[in-house]
């Protein structure tokens, strides 16, 4: 394997917790990720080391790219899928990250395919190409009680309101109306409901901070 030497001038930010990592991690996997992390900084200069999801990430102009140590396995991975999907191989299938389970040096690509998959990494995010973002949930439209309607109809101030008010707080007086079983209940609700709209109430008007 083609070893990089790294100058200390070519060390970005470091982190004292992935020190504390890799030196807690199992003996086959320290080395590997020594490796890695070497050449990351040496690929990439003004990258920067942070912590999340309890393992070592890599920062650059973004997130960048991350490693971690299992059991036993170690796993590297790249943020961006446009990175990912330039991998002559894919193993994601058969551990977390893209190179597979690394459980030995020589499970690693060469140092050279290594450095052009992170150099093709720095350009995505130089050029700020966003990971595809996932789809919100589109709540679905609110259906209000035919029994809830007509008595809204009949005080217009309450009625005001209740239209005026958000989404969510709409939602509360449905449900709270909704779920009752017993048509005294109902009555009882719907009457309460009426009083406190009139006052510009929320449902829950008792349990917010003033």
């Amino acid at each position: 394997m083609q070893q990089f030497i790294l100058k200390e001038s070519a060390v970005g930010k470091k982190d004292p917790r992935v020190d504390a990592y890799i030196a807690g991690a199992a003996d086959f996997a320290r080395p590997i990720m020594e490796h890695l992390r070497r050449l990351i900084h040496c690929t990439c200069p003004d990258v920067e080391e942070t912590w999340k999801w309890s393992f070592p990430h890599f920062m650059y102009k973004g997130m960048f790219c991350s490693m971690a140590a299992f059991k036993g396995h170690c796993a590297f991975g790249f943020w961006h899928k446009t990175v990912r999907d330039a991998l002559d191989e894919d193993k994601s299938g058969q551990g977390m990250g893209q190179l597979g389970k690394i459980t030995k040096m020589s499970d690693l690509p060469k140092d050279a395919m290594l450095v052009r998959y992170l150099k093709h990494a720095m350009k995505v995010n130089e050029s700020s190409i966003k990971p595809p973002s996932r789809k919100r949930a589109v709540p679905k439209p609110l259906k209000i009680p035919a029994h809830m309607t007509a008595a809204l109809k009949t005080n217009k101030r309450a009625l005001a309101h209740f239209e005026k008010m958000s989404p969510s707080h709409q939602r509360e007086y449905v449900e709270w109306i909704a779920e009752a079983k017993r048509e005294e209940t109902v009555a009882k609700r719907l009457a309460t409901m009426l009083e406190w709209l009139a006052q510009g109430k929320s449902r829950n008007w008792k349990y917010e901070k003033c």
